[in-house]
């Protein structure tokens, strides 16, 4: 990738590749670049104040959005902070963000939590930044407040989160925040597992995976899913299912959408990377709720991320310090669950769509396009006039090793430590700014609101 100024320059930027992402099609093209938005894009050659032509071995995409993101600052900030969860976003090629409402102290249950996160995060933000709100019990009739204070919709646990802070719904009460959100079309995001299934699975933990595994059983999710699909019906309200591991719970899904429900669905790298064989005794750095499952649950997600079932990718970034992840010698019982994969989301599905012959611009579609539809942000996501200039230079046959040491997350824990993986990201640039090289970083992200 080469600099060059330019003479009588029509734009802020131009980024010349032989290979950019438009309309869901590789093509050479000329990005123009002013004011932080797409002005044009064009066969001809631009002249711009800063031109950018990108290597031959790289193409240019739009910037990622990750919409499931747990960032825990303030009050968990060891786990992870605003400046580094940003600065390893923007490394891995992820544009936008949107926090989860936990495991932050206080969580974003009302708007005096929303400020203080939105204060927090104000200057330490290197990407875009948007916050959900949460609906626990304390916060029911109140939840339009949130809503019109700008988060994106509102978090529900149907199971213990696991953090006293966000206690979760039960049936009664995840109704009446169905029919409460339903008054003013605000979307509510769902942790599905069901607490009676997974009560009735409970077992003493220790380091054997799958007696972890059988802890929370498919049984769990398809009972939670099918409740929320009740409610659905019941409201007209709309839902959407996080981090489906269970591919046993997408009938019932794919029904409830035939039916015109208004549910969508999302997965996460790491259910769609690895399977329960490859995961050893006492590798606690795999945890995650639900559970990653067995290499047949994987293969069907895949196949239903094909076939339209699945909306989306994204990375349930849930970080955590290493003394909880490798908690009581590798006992799944009693280690944090959750897996950080933030930096490397991009890099993990690549690697795995390739080798199932699934190409990049699927990928994107699932990563960036789609999440961004998903969170109704008509200006992320894609390269296309108008839309902001959130664009990456990634090389797809490039190839590395992960080194959690590395990793630009706040703890060096990492599910994919040791891996090899597929496509580097070179550069990205947010509204026309780059804030990923090597070395540098010169623009700071904005916070969003539902627009």
């Amino acid at each position: 990738m080469t600099d060059q100024p330019s003479g009588n320059p029509q734009f802020d930027l131009v980024i010349r590749a032989a290979s950019v992402l438009i309309d869901g099609v590789f093509r050479p093209a000329e990005i123009g670049v002013s004011n932080g938005h797409i002005a044009a894009i064009s066969d001809d050659r631009l002249e711009g104040a800063e031109s950018v032509e990108l290597a031959d071995d790289a193409v240019l995409i739009p910037g990622l959005v990750d919409t499931h993101v747990h960032i825990n600052e303030p009050g968990r900030t060891e786990w992870e902070g605003f400046a580094s969860a940003t600065r390893a976003a923007a490394a891995g090629g992820v544009t936008s963000v949107i926090d989860m409402p936990l495991n932050s102290i206080p969580a974003t249950t009302t708007v005096e939590a929303l400020e203080t996160k939105r204060a927090a995060a104000t200057g330490n933000n290197l990407v875009d930044l948007g916050f959900w709100g949460g609906a626990v019990p304390d916060s029911l009739g109140h939840l339009r407040d949130l809503h019109d204070a700008g988060v994106f919709g509102f978090k529900a646990f149907l199971s213990p989160s696991g953090v006293d802070e966000f206690p979760h719904l039960d049936t009664a009460q995840l109704r009446e925040a169905q029919r409460e959100l339903a008054e003013f079309d605000g979307l509510l995001i769902v942790h599905a597992e069901d607490p009676a299934v997974l009560q009735a699975s409970a077992n003493n933990g220790g380091t054997d995976y799958h007696h972890f595994v059988e802890s929370r059983p498919p049984a769990a999710e398809i009972a939670a899913i099918e409740n929320v699909i009740r409610g659905v019906r019941e409201t007209g309200g709309r839902a959407h299912i996080l981090h489906l591991s269970s591919a046993d719970a997408l009938p019932a899904l794919r029904a409830a959408r035939a039916d015109g429900l208004a549910i969508t669905v999302e997965t996460c790298p790491h259910y769609l990377v690895f399977d329960e064989e490859q995961i050893p005794d006492g590798g606690t750095q795999y945890k995650c709720c639900p559970p990653i499952r067995d290499e047949a649950n994987r293969e069907a997600l895949w196949q239903a991320l094909l076939d339209g079932d699945i909306d989306i990718i994204v990375t349930d970034h849930s970080p955590s310090t290493a003394d909880l992840k490798f908690a009581n010698g590798g006992d799944f019982g009693r280690a944090w669950g959750g897996i950080a994969g933030l930096q490397i989301g991009l890099s993990a599905i690549w690697t795995e769509a390739q080798r199932r012959g699934i190409p990049l611009a699927r990928v994107i579609g699932w990563m960036s396009t789609a999440p961004a539809d998903f969170a109704c942000l008509p200006t992320k996501g894609r390269i296309a006039v108008g839309a902001a200039a959130d664009l990456v230079a990634f090389s797809p046959a490039a190839t590395f090793t992960v080194d959690a040491a590395e990793l630009l997350h706040k703890n060096p824990v990492s599910a994919y430590d040791g891996r090899e993986l597929r496509g580097v990201v070179r550069t990205t640039w947010l509204r026309g700014g780059r804030v990923f090289t090597d070395a540098d970083a010169d623009a700071r992200g904005r916070l969003l609101v539902r627009e």
